[in-house]
């Protein structure tokens, strides 16, 4: 069995659905599994013949006919499923997705708490219920995936969430909630055929696995309370492969770490070298502007964080089977990033690449200069 890990190195946003793309394009065969987070994700992938697509509930090899594999590590959301499956099916895309029966599911509350939340706090958010949908879980008020399966004992757990979050003070935000609406999604995703319930992950000999957001979001090593409710890193695909905690095995993972040329964070929380340099606009940028996510930011690219990122994780920081891939290469000139403190300035993008190359210890260095899959090793 081959297996391939694609992680953000940074706050999210570096190019990861890219890169899955690129690796599917290269194995046809590869089931892609989400493996972290849920359908917060925005992974944006664009062809050369003009097709294109967002993904959030759906694998980025999607578009090139790769399977996608939904862990029990990651929520689910029937609407935006439903919903994202009508608009890929209107593009000509016929997705499969496979969901493990133990993934939690969204449902309309835990969107609302969220959004209320993030209203009082602003510590960021996308608002699509992925936090409180693992605090609901934690607080033994479960439903999965499996549950869709039986609508008389999914109705009873949604009138015992109700109860739940009027306990919790959120009782005058549920009256416009349209929880019929709710069911019937549930029901159109348990009958629909480009989506099968499983208990097990299927079979395939090349596995893919699609991280969300970034390290410097980890739950455990991010910036708290600007952290995501995830491992971000390769935990869950440590867990998944089935490794022991005790760590004396090293697995056969190749790990492609992913950051942009520049640094990019949405919304609140810290991010170092603002200000600094200059940073071309992106025309192929698809970020939303607004929403709950709030501001989309970008600064000089800080190898302090990187080095910080690469040492939190376990199986990273030992460099075995890692690449770096730089994306964005074209929307640098000259380039800058700092470390210690010192902004460092380079005119030539080979001079670049190898002061990130020497200082991360990462000797595979692949490059991006356009949205499209394809990958170009940095020869130095």
């Amino acid at each position: 069995m081959k297996n391939f890990a694609v992680i953000g190195a940074g706050f999210g946003d570096e190019g990861k659905g890219m890169v899955i793309s690129s690796l599917c394009q290269q194995h046809p065969d590869a089931l892609v599994v989400r493996f972290c987070g849920g359908q917060q994700a925005g992974h944006h992938v664009m062809l050369p013949n003009g097709l294109d697509h967002v993904f959030s509930n759906f694998g980025s090899g999607t578009l090139q006919g790769n399977p996608t594999y939904w862990s029990s590590h990651c929520t689910i959301d029937p609407i935006g499923i439903i919903n994202e499956l009508n608009v890929l099916l209107s593009k000509g895309i016929h997705p499969i997705l496979f969901l493990n029966e133990m993934c939690p599911v969204t449902t309309p509350y835990e969107k609302y708490f969220n959004q209320r939340h993030e209203k009082l706090t602003n510590h960021g958010s996308c608002g699509v219920g992925v936090g409180q949908t693992i605090q609901r879980q934690e607080d033994h008020h479960s439903i999965r995936v499996m549950d869709l399966l039986y609508p008389s004992v999914l109705k009873m757990k949604i009138e015992l969430l109700k109860q739940y979050y009027s306990d919790a003070g959120f009782a005058s935000y549920t009256s416009g909630i349209d929880i019929p609406q709710f069911l019937d999604y549930c029901l159109m995703l348990v009958k629909d055929g480009h989506i099968k319930i499983i208990q097990n992950r299927p079979h395939y000999n090349i596995l893919i696995f699609e991280g969300s957001q970034g390290l410097l979001l980890d739950q455990n090593y991010g910036f708290f309370p600007h952290v995501t409710r995830a491992n971000t890193g390769t935990t869950n695909v440590l867990k998944h492969l089935g490794f022991k905690s005790d760590r004396a095995e090293r697995p056969d993972i190749n790990i492609y770490l992913v950051t942009r040329s520049y640094q990019t964070r949405h919304g609140n929380g810290p991010m170092t070298n603002q200000g600094l340099g200059r940073l071309w606009d992106n025309p192929y940028e698809n970020q939303i502007v607004g929403g709950w996510q709030g501001e989309f930011r970008r600064s000089v690219l800080d190898l302090d964080l990187l080095k910080y990122a690469i040492h939190s994780d376990w199986l990273i920081k030992q460099r075995k089977n890692i690449s770096l891939v730089i994306t964005c290469m074209d929307y640098r000139e000259p380039f800058f990033l700092t470390e210690d403190g010192k902004l460092l300035i380079y005119a030539m993008e080979r001079d670049f690449v190898i002061k990130i190359e020497d200082s991360l210890a990462i000797k595979r260095i692949f490059l991006s200069r356009d949205p499209f899959p394809g990958l170009e090793e940095f020869d130095g």
